[in-house]
């Protein structure tokens, strides 16, 4: 029998449908309905798959021990913290994922809300067509000369450096597993995130998350930013609490925020829509032409791999392939 294919992914081959194509050609391809996925549901189904394009859908332990025969766990983004590796590597089940496929989208979007957020254009431009023109008189900032405070100095983190360094600012950055010498290459001073929120005019978000990092800032860190400040955030909406936040820009201790990521999503009901200091956009800071295709490409690659009987390319658990079936089964197909 053909393997069966599962896309919980919302845009998975909706732009690049050749991409949809070599997976049909694998086997039996379905979309889910109504992604993403919660435990429940994904408990009742998982069981039928060989291998998954993964969304943003909850892959806990109790998911992951009902997939009586799924091979791969291909995440269709660069996160995977939605995802028991832990688990998943006990069990025998491969996970990939895209690292730097979304790098250059994210940074861009980065600067996109960091520009539209200090320059008020979402407001200006909606008076201009309203027919009022009392906006030009109003004065917004400049980024040159301003400190811009990056919080994760991954591979997004890093590219949002160098793009600052092009507007004049100067950079400093939070990323405790980072050398100094790797910050010292690209013109960063590495300081605490103390430091870091009581220094920068800017502050953006770019690390990872983790259950250690629910709520990394809150309302203790908010009060230690300059009344003056911006935060942005396009990593994951649990790294802020959003009543803090709320409560922050309610009362001037910080100037503003734009945020791509909401600790519920989509948001409803939420306080931070409400006020004139946030810009929001719909988690989309990846979804460029440019970063679909490679995330695509990189996920179908992977899953045609697996299920053929090779080594992925973009593996997150690389010690599952110690296990002695997987390692047979790669072993034979690559003879």
């Amino acid at each position: 029998m053909k393997p069966k294919i599962l896309i919980t992914s919302r845009s998975y081959g909706r732009y690049y449908p050749d991409q949809l194509e070599r997976l049909r050609s694998l086997g039996e391809t379905v979309y889910a309905e109504n992604p993403p996925l919660k435990e429940d549901r994904l408990s009742q189904i998982i069981q039928e798959y060989d291998a998954i394009v993964a969304g943003l859908d909850d892959y806990t332990s109790k998911v992951l021990e009902k997939a009586e025969k799924l091979k791969i766990l291909a995440r269709y983004g660069v996160g995977i913290d939605n995802v028991d590796l832990k688990k998943a590597t006990e069990l025998g089940i491969i996970v990939t994922y895209t690292p730097g496929a979304n790098t250059i989208a994210v940074a861009e979007h980065t600067f996109a809300l960091i520009l539209s957020l200090i320059k008020n254009i979402p407001r200006l431009n909606e008076a201009v067509k309203k027919g009022e023109w009392s906006g030009r008189r109003e004065l917004n900032r400049e980024l040159y000369g301003k400190v811009l405070g990056i919080i994760g100095l991954g591979s997004i983190g890093r590219t949002v450096a160098v793009m600052a360094k092009g507007f004049g600012m100067e950079v400093i950055a939070y990323s405790p597993h980072v050398k100094k010498e790797e910050a010292d290459k690209i013109g960063v001073k590495l300081v605490s995130l103390e430091e870091l929120l009581q220094k920068s005019d800017i502050v953006t978000i770019h690390t990872s998350y983790s259950p250690e990092k629910y709520h990394l800032i809150g309302e203790e860190q908010l009060k230690m930013m300059k009344k003056t400040a911006y935060i942005i955030n396009t990593a994951r909406g649990e790294l802020i609490d959003e009543k803090a936040l709320v409560k922050a820009l309610r009362s001037g201790d910080i100037a503003g925020a734009a945020l791509d990521v909401f600790e519920q999503e989509p948001p409803t009901d939420n306080e931070l829509l409400k006020l004139e200091n946030v810009i929001v956009t719909p988690h989309s800071a990846s979804h460029t032409w440019e970063a679909v295709r490679r995330m695509g490409e990189m996920v179908t690659e992977d899953i045609e791999a697996v299920l053929k009987g090779f080594k992925p390319r973009n593996i997150a658990n690389p010690e599952v392939l110690q296990r002695t079936n997987l390692r047979a089964r790669i072993t034979y197909a690559n003879k």
